[in-house]
């Protein structure tokens, strides 16, 4: 129910996506610069690729790199198909949940995910679980995302769009990985705080 109910909501909002989220999701150009500055990733995973905006710019940056991007939205997958046409020979597009790991051999050198996991409030856990598994020895993760609300009726009007916004997260991702950099900032003077995380799997 959850999952269709999002589908439903990202059916609509497919279309005007990339032109009104400039607004809230920010740090998400600077996710791609720092993850890529540790290593020169060539096979990438994003989970909740979306339109396609970070596999573009990973795109652009890693020119031999190999890109999967996996959204449960067939709409904004469409969109992404179109936005990446230009690298279509090395980008694979899925449509389905990440319910369990996408390879059984450690394929993957870097996995993003682009606030996706807050919006995973019952399996985000499991989530993480799977990108461990799917990351070869030393693989990064990249995740950029909503932290924390001192706001009851902000947190509640995001709940509204399927965000949980508890601080719940990082204290997952740094228990799984070993931290190479965090940054939490605050947005519009604090009404909410979001992070940037790159994380290490053991070599």
């Amino acid at each position: 129910m959850i999952l269709q109910t999002i589908e439903r909501y990202y059916r609509f909002h497919a279309g005007i996506y990339d032109a009104t989220r400039w607004s809230f999701l920010f740090g998400r150009p600077e996710l791609i610069q720092e993850a890529i500055s540790h290593f020169v990733p060539s096979h990438i995973l994003e989970i909740g690729c979306g339109t396609g905006k970070n596999l573009t710019q990973l795109a652009q940056h890693l020119p031999q790199a190999r890109l999967v991007g996996l959204d449960l939205s067939e709409d904004m997958l469409e969109q992404a198909q179109k936005n990446l046409a230009a690298y279509s020979s090395r980008i694979e597009l899925l449509h389905r949940t990440y319910d369990r790991p996408l390879t059984a051999d450690s394929a993957f050198d870097l996995i993003v995910f682009s606030y996706s996991l807050s919006m995973m409030p019952k399996d985000w856990e499991h989530v993480i679980k799977y990108a461990r598994q799917d990351l070869k020895p030393g693989g990064l993760i990249a995740v950029v995302d909503f932290h924390d609300s001192n706001f009851g009726w902000f947190k509640r009007w995001m709940s509204m769009n399927h965000v949980r916004m508890d601080g719940h997260l990082l204290s997952g991702l740094q228990s799984s990985f070993r931290s190479l950099s965090l940054e939490v900032n605050h947005a519009y003077g604090g009404l909410w705080s979001y992070f940037l995380f790159i994380g290490q799997t053991e070599m």
